[in-house]
């Protein structure tokens, strides 16, 4: 028992100080809060022994395509799932949010307009039902399928467009080509990883591809979209609306053209911050490094 107790202990050491390595002491003081935690991903080199080990500087990140994979060892443990909920459920958030503008209506009406109104009620923006269209989802892997899980709640057709076609994916789904995803859907959400072949993926000729008057959803990498030719769309309309979580370079830069284009609803990055995610991630970080201590990891990705 006391060497499973120190065994924790260690781990919530190591996680702690990797953190303030890397990240410096604004990011360890996520630590101050119970339910919040730090960015994760648990690395170790097979041959070194964990705290003589630099990549441990390397821990903390969400996601493979944000690791460094040439300055890393060969093995590795993630956090698989920690944010599957919360991501998909702020896809769909963003989207809500197009077709119905609450946050501007309520606005107004705290504002006066409704009061001061002639009628019982008034609208600034399009409403839009979402019973009957379609949405169409380039990457179809946990996130995916739960973002198309809610979708078919509220009534819609689903498409997918994945590299792993899967059974659970086909209970949800109808896979298709990319081409025919983008030319039959009217909303189309982003939930592909970033590697060279999704990186602008979104771009000039992929839009002139869709119907008119799409919604776009992006809360997964901003670099899968080239800004420029998402703002060309917006502002000419053949982008109906652009819903983003996510932007080439973070914190947005002032100059992204999209902060300036029409529709644009732009988050900082929020998806998986959630509290309940954010304490998945504690929990399976501190569980990885112990498991590490104990001579058996867990979660492994090799990097071979």
């Amino acid at each position: 028992m006391k060497n499973s107790t120190l065994a924790t202990r260690l781990a919530m050491a190591a996680v702690f100080l990797a953190v303030i390595i890397y990240f410096g002491f604004s990011a360890a003081s996520y630590f101050t809060d119970p339910y919040t935690a730090t960015l994760a991903y648990s690395f170790y080199n097979t041959k070194d022994e964990l705290f003589q080990n630099a990549n441990i500087r390397k821990a903390f990140t969400l996601a493979m395509d944000r690791v460094e994979l040439n300055e890393m060892c060969f093995s590795g443990s993630n956090i698989p799932t920690y944010g599957t909920a919360a991501v998909g459920q702020f896809a769909i958030a963003l989207l809500l949010e197009i077709c119905h503008h609450a946050a501007h209506h309520s606005d107004t009406v705290h504002a006066g307009k409704w009061a001061a109104c002639a009628d019982w009620c008034y609208w600034d923006y399009p409403l839009i039902e979402l019973d009957g269209k379609t949405m169409g989802i380039i990457g179809f892997g946990r996130i995916g399928q739960q973002t198309g899980r809610i979708a078919r709640a509220l009534g819609m057709r689903v498409l997918a467009c994945g590299s792993h076609p899967s059974d659970s994916g086909r209970a949800i789904a109808d896979y298709v080509e990319l081409d025919a995803l983008l030319a039959a859907s009217d909303v189309i959400a982003l939930h592909c990883p970033l590697f060279p072949e999704t990186e602008g993926i979104i771009n000039r000729e992929t839009i002139r591809k869709m119907k008119d008057g799409v919604i776009l959803l992006n809360n997964s990498r901003g670099p899968l979209v080239v800004e420029q030719d998402l703002a060309d769309a917006l502002n000419s309309g053949k982008v109906y609306a652009a819903g983003l979580d996510v932007v080439s370079t973070e914190p947005i830069r002032e100059d992204n053209p999209l902060l300036t284009a029409k529709n644009c609803i732009i988050t900082p990055h929020i998806s998986w911050a959630p509290r309940e995610s954010r304490q998945r991630i504690m929990d399976c970080a501190v569980s990885n490094v112990k498991a590490y201590l104990d001579g058996k990891p867990v979660n492994v990705v090799n990097l071979k």
